[in-house]
């Protein structure tokens, strides 16, 4: 099941909106299409929007729609989002848009499982992981980033078990890392996000793994939440 796939010269998305109660999707035929669904949300987390973007791009150009106009356009879907600029940009310089929106689609599925590989390596037998946001397949085209880290430990055999905060305001915690952990068989408990730092002062959580909407020089952005995640695991001890 992917967050996104190209069908027929049409981009299909899973509807974020809907998760958890119902599992829809959304056809998106145009670029303006591509459009409402980064504006409104119906598909979010940087990688994925990024992918989306490209796609949007492919079907301006299906369409005969100026790509230069295009690419303003979209960009001002979420102007906050750096995945989303350098996607329309790398579709708009070269020669083949869709070509290259289907090799981003190929590269974060590469990238993705080679994370969670990587990643894996640091996860014990018995650990209990939190999570904050989602960084998983949703947020990406599959598998996903941090949660794709959990998934290869799950798949390599590990008892693992996660905690997923609320993550407010908008709750991506709650209705999707949860969701998403229950697809796939793994142990998951939701906590409100308030709780994390007391549970870490109980010994009850043991890794810290979270996503990243963007990387500089100064360190790492993510969900608003993330510092106070941060701190309490640095005051803690634990691995973040």
């Amino acid at each position: 099941m992917k967050t996104l796939e190209w069908e027929d010269n049409k981009l299909k998305l899973i509807d974020q909106t809907k998760l958890p109660d119902e599992l829809t999707y959304v056809w998106c035929e145009d670029y303006q299409d591509v459009i409402v669904a980064i504006r409104d949300m119906i598909v979010r987390g940087a990688p994925a929007i990024g992918v989306t973007a490209g796609f949007g791009m492919a079907l301006a150009d299906i369409e005969g729609v100026d790509l230069d106009k295009a690419a303003r356009e979209i960009k001002a879907a979420r102007p906050t989002a750096v995945n989303l600029f350098w996607a329309v940009d790398r579709v708009l310089n070269s020669e083949d848009p869709l070509k290259e929106a289907l090799t981003m689609y190929d590269e974060d599925m590469a990238t993705n499982r080679a994370i969670g590989k990587f990643g894996a390596e640091v996860i014990d037998e018995g650990d209990t992981i939190l999570t904050h946001c989602n960084a998983g397949a949703l947020a990406c085209v599959d598998y996903g980033t941090a949660l794709g880290v959990i998934r290869a430990a799950h798949e390599q055999g590990k008892n693992i078990n996660v905690i997923c905060d609320e993550t407010r305001p908008r709750g991506q915690g709650a209705s999707l890392s949860v969701w998403e952990m229950q697809q796939e068989n793994i142990p998951v408990k939701l906590i409100p996000d308030v709780a994390s730092g007391f549970l870490m002062s109980q010994g009850k959580i043991d890794k810290v793994v979270i996503g990243a909407d963007r990387i500089a020089k100064g360190g790492v952005v993510n969900k608003v939440g993330s510092f106070m995640v941060a701190l309490a695991a640095k005051h803690h001890d634990i691995p973040f």
